[in-house]
């Protein structure tokens, strides 16, 4: 197969860039170019460090954005970037040499829900469907041309790590598909048609402001419950809320039909419209 590309560098952390770098180390018999890792968010437990080690792909940790940005612009070859579950921000004097291609995976339907913690903001805002996008890389943050999309459905109970578990399946699905296109510089794209209500979600934001205001329908509420919830991975700080005039932490939650509620201590029990009960615990601050 014929590509013009002498190296692809992979940027990114986690289940999916595990894959994606995987797949482009797999097909370096194909297209003959020199394959290199990224890691800008170091994380203990590191799939791609132990990818790397196993496979012999050249490893580099650099969390210092300026040393990245440094490290990318000295790049002389015609360079495939892929930004996959990747947080930073390539500056616009890069995006701009002519012989860096950058793409991206962005998990949303773009041009909706660009920035940060999309999956949250699809479940609180009540959509049905959302997806995934892998796009060409321009000086405005998600912007780029579409390459491939891919959409799923949001089921009413899903949470926020259940819905960035299928939509890394989903980025994955996409980027076998569109790889070809891309090396060979083939890849059919569109723009995206930005609207004039599009905005953009930062890290600093948090759905509902990060309080739960017990006024609101508990539909309402169980949707922010789910958007914050990552399990485990502390994405969002916990919720807060205002129960008999103080100031409360949700420690959790859960659906619960109506046979199964138990009068507890710091328990609250709100009616949901399909006949469950919404059972919350939180924790008074003294």
């Amino acid at each position: 197969m014929r590509t013009n590309f002498e190296r692809v560098v992979v940027i990114g952390y986690g289940k999916a860039t595990g894959e994606v770098l995987k797949y482009t180390d797999d097909r370096r018999a194909d297209y003959g170019y020199a394959l290199a890792f990224i890691e800008h968010e170091p994380h203990a437990l590191s799939i791609t460090g132990q990818i790397c080690k196993e496979r012999g792909i050249p490893f580099a940790s650099m969390p210092d954005k300026r040393e990245l940005a440094d490290y990318l612009g000295e790049i002389q070859e015609k360079t495939l970037i892929v930004s996959a579950s990747n947080n930073f921000l390539f500056p616009a004097v890069l995006v701009e040499k002519e012989n860096i291609t950058i793409i991206n995976f962005h998990n949303a339907l773009l041009p909706d829900y660009p920035g940060r913690n999309a999956p949250s903001w699809v479940i609180y805002r009540g959509e049905e469907r959302t997806g995934i996008t892998w796009h060409y890389v321009t000086a405005g943050v998600d912007e780029g041309n579409i390459i491939i999309q891919k959409s799923c459905e949001i089921g009413s109970d899903t949470k926020a790590y259940e819905l960035t578990e299928r939509l890394m399946d989903l980025a994955c699905e996409g980027f076998y598909e569109c790889f070809d296109g891309v090396m060979q510089e083939t890849a059919q794209t569109r723009p995206q048609g930005f609207s004039p209500e599009r905005r953009m979600y930062r890290s600093t934001e948090m759905p509902g402001d990060g309080f739960l205001n017990l006024e609101e329908k508990p539909e309402k509420l169980y949707r922010l419950l789910r958007s914050v919830d990552y399990g485990k991975s502390g994405i969002f700080p916990p919720l807060q809320t205002e129960v008999a005039g103080a100031r409360a932490e949700i420690l959790r939650y859960r659906k619960i039909a109506p046979e199964k509620r138990k009068e507890e201590a710091d328990m609250l029990y709100l009616p949901l419209a399909d006949g469950n009960l919404l059972k919350i615990k939180y924790s008074s601050r003294k």
